[in-house]
């Protein structure tokens, strides 16, 4: 059984950054793509960013690309860890913030594409 698990989530002003972490334990062998999800209240859960296995390759929503980075260090089988480094955040960043794991080929950018997923964690950027 996979586990993903959020932190680094917090309350930053507008124009501040955060880094969240997502570590992932159980049958990593299973692990290829990786995604980070956000819900705001009131709103349904929109694709963030992905990520392939080696880190080679990425895709980012439009309304986060040239502010979020994401990324991955796989060096460690045992703690798959990836990445949402976020910079230049803005009041309309500020919302739940998911981990997913996708166990299948090719980067997701659709919730139907993942198969696990974290419990979240909450990001709050006040004007």
């Amino acid at each position: 059984q996979v586990q993903l698990v959020e932190s680094g989530g917090g309350l930053v002003q507008a124009g501040g950054s955060l880094r969240l972490s997502c570590e992932a334990s159980g049958r990593i062998f299973s692990s290829y793509t990786m995604g980070w999800f956000r819900q705001a209240p009131g709103k349904e859960r929109e694709f963030v960013a992905t990520i392939n296995r080696s880190g080679g390759d990425t895709y980012y929503a439009d309304s986060v690309k040239g502010r979020f980075t994401i990324s991955r260090d796989t060096r460690d089988n045992a703690k798959n860890t990836v990445y949402l480094q976020m910079n230049s955040l803005k009041p309309e960043d500020t919302g739940v913030y998911y981990c997913a794991e996708r166990t299948s080929y090719g980067l997701g950018y659709e919730r139907s594409h993942y198969d696990y997923w974290g419990r979240g964690t909450q990001v709050t950027v006040s004007s």
